[in-house]
């Protein structure tokens, strides 16, 4: 084994131990019994760590394999953003009501196994570690009041409504304590009863200790809506500057994106404005969108009406991709409802890998609440982009790909894995997926969603916006419903820079493909096109402009 494998295996390693319940969903089970160290000494160790990582991986020479030195290129771009996410220190200012513990330690129960009596024991130890770990999150949220770091307030609000809603429930009715019921046989009584009592006795009053401490200390101290971006923090600009280099693995400084996600809006306006002239018969684009927000029938009237569209439009998806992809994965996808506690402050949809062992097929998560203000032509696009052709494709083929080192297989590079999404709404229309031209006008939305979060996330962190202004302006270039672009707005401020990654991505992909296009003419072939994409992982944008370039060859033209 070569110096960057072995960098390769340390720093996938370093990575489950920094995020052990990440792991357990990818289905990495070493670290099953654990919760993020977010004490600050663990957290500079942790810096440290992947520190050295770099500098080794800069030091060691230049592997002649190809997919050797893709895996080095690779490696220092995942410590640099590693890097850039520690440094941000998010754990001491920001309150999430889409992510945070009061909704991600709810979510743990679909996907953490309960097969043997180790699994059970390092749920046990996963669960009482809880109730320590919410009091280390005040200590971290303190600390950053303390230094002039304060959440925004709408957010500090939102989680407060959420942990009202949980407090209000028994904790007989918590996702947390579903295990219990479904425990193999032999764990006996008693260990169901531990489970309970780490509920009811730590996470339970440690939750009530959260609730009370947002209220009391920082709602009063909170930002107010003219206040969301992180440019407001101190060292905000710098710390913006370095998250959206990690999340589009280009250097691209905050202006040039956004006017980057101007230019795209004017662009797709014109779209859906020639579009809704012929199908809805209205005379500019603030009539095509208020007649597609204003028309129930475009609406769905039932939450099982929100399910079965999903899962038409997934199974067209995969009867059609045999002919547009040479390599297909195998593990299959599904679609699931959210759970009701994370609906109201969650997005429209999500995706989640299948693990490692195969013991689920990847999972399309679908939210189906409120189903009189989720419009039908937004359906298939959705579908399109987190399940087939989009993430389930990308990430199940990565999976599989078992030559490469794990932390490629299971990568998260932002810009390729969503660019790869947003790619994939304007594929599906080529592969003929799109039923109507009604759907084409929700794919022509969800392109302008993704340009407008190039605006309003470099709007809010690096240019002040408020969040009026954000909400403001994604309504008027999209067709989202308002209840979805609230969401998104504050799954951008909550998030800095991650936002970016759609757009970038998607234009890198499609530049690489009309340079191929432009190179072989008549000979261009989109199977083996996307399989150059696809074959190698989720990699950063420069590295994968070069791994296309030298899969697609020399006969190309394109090296």
């Amino acid at each position: 084994m070569g110096e960057i494998d072995r960098l390769a295996d340390e720093f996938w390693d370093a990575s489950l131990q920094a995020d052990p319940v990440q792991g357990t969903a990818y289905g990495e089970h070493r670290y099953g019994d654990r919760l993020p160290d977010i004490t600050v000494e663990g957290r500079a160790a942790l810096g440290r760590r992947f520190a050295d990582m770099r500098a080794r991986a800069l030091a060691a020479a230049v592997p002649d394999d190809h997919e050797a030195a893709l895996t080095r290129l690779a490696l220092i771009e995942a410590l640099d953003g590693e890097l850039a996410t520690l440094a941000a220190d998010a754990v001491a200012h920001t309150v999430d009501a889409m992510s945070g513990p009061q909704a991600m330690f709810m979510d743990i129960p679909s996907y953490q196994p309960l097969r043997s009596e180790e699994d059970a024991a390092a749920m046990l130890a996963r669960w009482r570690a809880m109730g320590p770990w919410m009091g280390e999150l005040v200590t971290q949220l303190r600390r950053g009041l303390d230094e002039g770091r304060a959440p925004v307030a709408g957010s500090v609000r939102r989680v407060i409504s959420q942990l009202d809603a949980l407090l209000a429930r028994p904790v007989t009715d918590w996702p947390l304590l579903e295990p219990a019921a479904a425990a193999p046989a032999g764990l006996g009584a008693d260990w169901a009863a531990d489970l309970a009592a780490a509920i009811r006795d730590g996470l339970r009053p440690a939750f009530a200790r959260y609730r009370e401490f947002l209220a009391g200390e920082a709602l009063p101290a909170a930002r107010d809506e003219d206040r969301v971006g992180i440019c407001h923090l101190p060292g905000g600009a710098e710390t913006y500057a370095r998250l959206a280099r990690a999340h589009t693995t280009l250097d691209r400084s905050p202006e040039e994106l956004h006017d980057v996600g101007l230019a795209e809006i004017e662009r797709i306006d014109a779209e859906i404005t020639e579009l809704g002239s012929r199908v809805l018969g209205t005379a500019d684009l603030a009539a095509t969108l208020a007649a597609l927000r204003g028309d129930p029938s475009v609406h769905f009237s039932t939450a099982d009406e929100v399910a079965t569209a999903a899962e038409q439009s997934l199974a067209r998806a995969v009867a059609a991709i045999p002919a547009w992809f040479g390599r297909l994965p195998q593990a299959a996808c599904e679609v699931v409802r959210m759970l009701p506690h994370e609906e109201e402050h969650s997005t429209i949809a999500y995706y989640r890998d299948p693990p490692r062992d195969g013991s689920r097929p990847g999972r399309y998560y679908i939210n189906t609440s409120a189903p009189t203000t989720r419009p039908r032509y937004e359906a298939e696009a959705l579908a399109f982009h987190e399940a087939v052709p989009g993430h389930h494709l990308q990430v199940a083929i990565g999976q599989e790909l078992e030559h490469l080192p794990a932390f490629r297989r299971h990568g998260e590079t932002t810009a390729f894995v969503e660019g790869w999404g947003l790619y994939s709404e304007r594929l599906s229309d080529e592969m003929g997926l799109y039923s109507g031209d009604l759907d084409r006008i929700g794919m022509l939305s969800f392109d302008a969603w993704r340009a407008s979060r190039l605006v309003v996330d470099t709007g809010m962190h690096a240019f002040g916006w408020p969040r009026r202004r954000a909400i403001d302006f994604m309504a008027a270039h999209t067709a989202l419903g308002l209840n979805n672009i609230a969401n998104e707005v504050d799954r951008d401020i909550g998030w800095p820079g991650q936002a970016l990654a759609y757009k970038v991505g998607q234009l890198e992909i499609r530049a690489l493909r009309t340079d191929a296009e432009v190179a072989v003419g008549a000979a261009f072939d989109i199977r083996r096109f996307h399989d150059a994409v696809l074959g190698h992982g989720a990699l950063p944008l420069a590295v994968l402009r070069e791994s296309v370039r030298m899969d697609l060859g020399l006969a190309l033209g394109l090296v």
